[in-house]
């Protein structure tokens, strides 16, 4: 890898020196000004009042991200591994729409211009690579998926119950006229929405409802907990990452010490003695 690349590798995919740290400022504040932009654009009196400054503004962000998108793939060791990455898919849609709706005509181009603009959105994800605590709530939800799907499937149950208990109460005369609707009355009950688009209106009904609603309020608190539970393991169990990435799979999370990669064995350094 020559001086110039190791150099722009190091700015790019680490934030360790001053320079990293500045890039991925930078581009922090070209995503979010990127999708307010989108947001703003999208209400019709600032969209037709402001097009051009909207318009200047969008090309400019996209300028940026495709220079970053090939700087990406110049630098590193792999590219095809990069541009069929998660994160390399998500650069790619961040540039994308603004090209493709250039080659979009006719009259009926225009809603799909609009589809095209709308998936700048994409953007947003390019946050979760500077959100180091991501990387821990992920984990933790990885840790409790087993938990979670009996939850869940706890739940989906007792929906089930409850709805066919409300159908065979109600009725179809008070609104309950078959058992997804009444389980449908069930899942806007339980998670305390509450539509009010169809009730009890039998006392028996009304009291199986009031005992829904109260049982809604500690259900939702289970999954928090779970979660809660193993965010708080992973995080005690933590050895804090450095943010350098390896040359050759594009992987993080290496200990910050670390001289080689965990997972394919590169020399995370090769520059290094």
């Amino acid at each position: 890898m020559s001086t110039l690349r190791r150099k722009l590798y190091e700015i790019i995919f680490e934030a360790d020196t001053p320079a990293g740290k500045a890039f991925d400022i930078f581009l922090l504040v070209l995503i979010v000004v990127s999708v307010l932009a989108v947001i703003l654009e999208s209400i019709p009196e600032y969209g037709s009042r402001y097009h051009a400054f909207f318009s200047t503004v969008e090309w400019t962000i996209t300028f940026f991200f495709t220079a970053e998108y090939l700087l990406r793939i110049w630098v590193v060791d792999r590219p095809a591994r990069y541009v069929f990455s998660f994160y390399g898919v998500i650069d790619l849609l961040a540039v994308l729409p603004s090209y493709l709706g250039l080659f979009t005509l006719g009259g009926h181009g225009l809603m799909t211009i609009r589809a095209l603009r709308l998936l700048r959105i994409f953007r947003l994800f390019k946050l979760s690579r500077y959100i180091t605590e991501a990387n821990l709530l992920m984990q933790a939800l990885k840790n409790s998926r087993e938990k979670i799907s009996v939850f869940l499937m706890t739940v989906v149950m007792l929906v089930i119950i409850l709805g066919t208990l409300m159908y065979l109460i109600e009725g179809e005369e008070h609104g309950f006229s078959s058992i997804p609707r009444g389980i449908y009355w069930a899942i806007v009950t339980l998670t305390t929405v509450g539509y009010g688009d169809i009730a009890p209106a039998t006392g028996l009904g009304r009291f199986v409802a009031s005992l829904v609603m109260i049982l809604g309020y500690g259900i939702i608190a289970v999954p928090t907990g779970i979660v809660t539970v193993e965010y708080s393991r992973v995080r005690r169990g933590m050895v804090r990452p450095s943010t350098q990435v390896c040359p050759r799979c594009l992987r993080e999370g290496h200990d910050a010490d670390a001289v080689y990669c965990k997972y394919c064995g590169a020399r995370l350094n090769p520059e290094g003695s």
